[in-house]
């Protein structure tokens, strides 16, 4: 992989697409939790199963920590319950940094913590997840983490439901709010050019990619499919 950043960025969603990580619909669109109906699928723990390309993106996301972060102000990092620990972990051992994990809201049994492994008030937290849409959920992993008297400075993506074409920066103006810095790999403007380029999907499949992300909440009702 070409170090500049430009042919990285390109090649990581070339990835994305090769693994069958970001799907196009067929017939019915993807329903959401949100309740949100989209044109496509973004599922980045299915490069877990693929070693070359694993490993290609924990050493990517390593070496943001190291060139774009610092490693000197990190002092753990955390993942999020539950696509966000592994990554977490991988990048942890690449880093050689103490690692928690932060569960969605606190068990209801036992100890009935929220955080898992040691974390000590006043330490600085890069929280790694998989990708990035409104940001909320990281708020809610923050929210668990201050508890304990320590806070997210930074956040690491695969991904960001992001573009700088159509200047949709939900997630990041979201943590910036909460004084957390985000980094990312790649965004929809990469997926998008990769996948025109490489011929992953159709110029018709990238109208409507880029239909959603200007209205992600009226999409599917413009398509007939609410």
């Amino acid at each position: 992989m070409s170090n500049t950043p430009e042919a990285w960025k390109l090649a990581i969603a070339e990835m994305l697409l090769q693994t069958e990580s970001i799907q196009v619909y067929q017939e019915r669109p993807f329903v959401f939790v949100s309740g949100r109906i989209s044109p496509v699928y973004i599922d980045c723990r299915r490069l877990l199963s693929f070693p070359d390309v694993r490993e290609a993106i924990v050493a990517q996301l390593a070496k943001v920590v190291e060139e774009a972060i610092g490693l000197d102000v990190i002092d753990v990092v955390a993942g999020g319950e539950t696509a966000g620990i592994p990554y977490a972990a991988f990048v942890a051992q690449k880093i050689h940094k103490p690692m928690i994990y932060v569960r969605k809201s606190p068990k209801g049994y036992g100890r009935t913590k929220q955080i898992e492994g040691v974390l000590k008030p006043g330490q600085r937290v890069l929280l790694v997840e998989d990708l990035i849409t409104d940001g909320l959920s990281k708020v809610r992993f923050n929210i668990g983490i201050r508890a304990e008297g320590a806070k997210i400075t930074h956040c690491l993506c695969v991904f960001e439901y992001s573009s700088g074409r159509l200047g949709l920066h939900e997630g990041r103006e979201t943590l910036a709010k909460h004084e957390i810095q985000l980094h990312t790999l790649v965004d929809w403007d990469d997926v998008l050019s990769t996948g025109l380029s490489k011929k992953y999907f159709s110029d018709e499949a990238s109208r409507q990619i880029l239909d959603f992300l200007k209205e992600p909440e009226n999409w599917g009702r413009k398509m007939g499919f609410a």
